[in-house]
């Protein structure tokens, strides 16, 4: 393996920040899970470092159990639970938890590392840095949703859990792009404007999918309107206008009739993309990874129809979330290559063609 000491690239670099994309994949989906199974709110404090250590021993567990208790969603939802079913969904959320520190110190640890021994190419160090804030912040971030479930609520506000997903996806998506450039090396052409924007609005518009999708999550939408394409044999939802603005986040018939209609017109855009992509871009081999992202837009939405149909069990609500995090991953590759690939090739066709 070639070393670059403040060089324009470095494989080891590149592994790394994959590994680190894998980790958060992980953690998106360790996330669903958490929340599919009711356990983001069975830790009621926020401790950064002793917070690693779980209870130790009965009288740990006691008051663990008594904290979670005293808030709302033990009297309204869970009253009456055993201390054996508290320890199930505690472990769920210590998991999660336990996982983000894992990435912060596999983030951190190898990224000074890198730094010491000079092998970081000098053009991505103050990207890796952003992620490595942004790490920090959706911690921050992550206590600020939970906190809203601890005394009034009786689950974690809708957009305060969208802004913890859609935080976790960004870094998602940083982390992919990242590692292709320290794979690759630094460009040194752009493909057509046109091209690359329309690129960057599909992937954009996966991205606003998976923020509805988590106001869908938050307002535990994916449990009622289980038919389709009907929602409770109408046409539009059922909504609760009383609300004002804040239907758009709290009401699920309007949350989950957002996310439909949404997805619907992402698979028709994707689909559109894919098909121009294809008949214009064979050759660079862009219309393969167009067609990549189209397809996994249309299996993520018949999962998602299925997911639905039957009311959300945990194994499709995990796979769900997982699969859209796999499109945004798609989404965010397809992007790359275009304005990665060289200009030239792209003139080779019609000129004012472009998305």
């Amino acid at each position: 393996m070639k070393r670059f000491i403040g060089g324009d690239q470095n494989r080891a670099v590149a592994i790394w920040l994959f590994a680190c994309a894998a980790l958060v994949f992980a953690m998106v989906v360790v996330g669903g899970v958490t929340r599919l199974t009711g356990s983001g709110l069975s830790i009621t404090e926020w401790k950064p470092i002793m917070g690693a250590l779980p209870p130790m021993n009965a009288t740990d567990w006691n008051e663990a159990f008594g904290k979670y208790r005293a808030i709302p969603q033990y009297a309204q939802v869970n009253a009456g639970m055993s201390l054996a079913e508290f320890q199930g969904i505690y472990w769920w959320e210590w998991a999660h938890r336990l996982l983000g520190r894992m990435i912060g110190a596999a983030f951190a640890l190898p990224f000074v590392v890198f730094l010491i021994l000079r092998q970081m190419p000098r053009r991505l160090i103050a990207r890796c840095a952003v992620l490595l804030a942004l790490g920090g912040l959706q911690g921050l971030i992550g206590w600020w949703m939970v906190s809203s479930g601890l005394s009034e609520r009786v689950d974690v506000a809708p957009e305060r859990l969208a802004v913890h997903l859609g935080l976790a996806l960004l870094i998602f998506m940083g982390l992919i792009w990242t590692g292709l450039e320290a794979w690759n090396g630094e460009a040194h052409s752009r493909s057509p404007m046109g091209w690359s924007r329309g690129a960057a609005v599909l992937l954009g518009a996966v991205f606003v999918q998976c923020l509805l999708g988590g106001l869908v999550a938050g307002a535990k939408a994916g449990f009622v309107y289980t038919d389709w394409p009907l929602m409770n044999g109408a046409v539009l939802p059922p909504a609760d206008w009383g609300r004002g603005a804040l239907a758009f986040l709290h009401d699920q018939a309007l949350v989950q009739f957002n996310h439909r209609i949404w997805a619907y017109g992402l698979l028709i855009g994707g689909t559109a993309y894919a098909v121009q992509a294809w008949r214009w871009r064979l050759a660079e081999g862009l219309g393969a990874a167009a067609f990549a992202v189209a397809a996994a837009l249309w299996l993520q939405a018949l999962l998602g129809v299925t997911t639905l149909m039957n009311a959300t069990p945990l194994w499709l609500g995990a796979l769900h979330q997982a699969g859209a995090a796999l499109v945004l991953a798609a989404a965010t590759v397809n992007l790359w290559l275009v304005r990665r690939s060289q200009a030239r090739l792209f003139t080779s066709g019609p000129r004012s063609r472009g998305l």
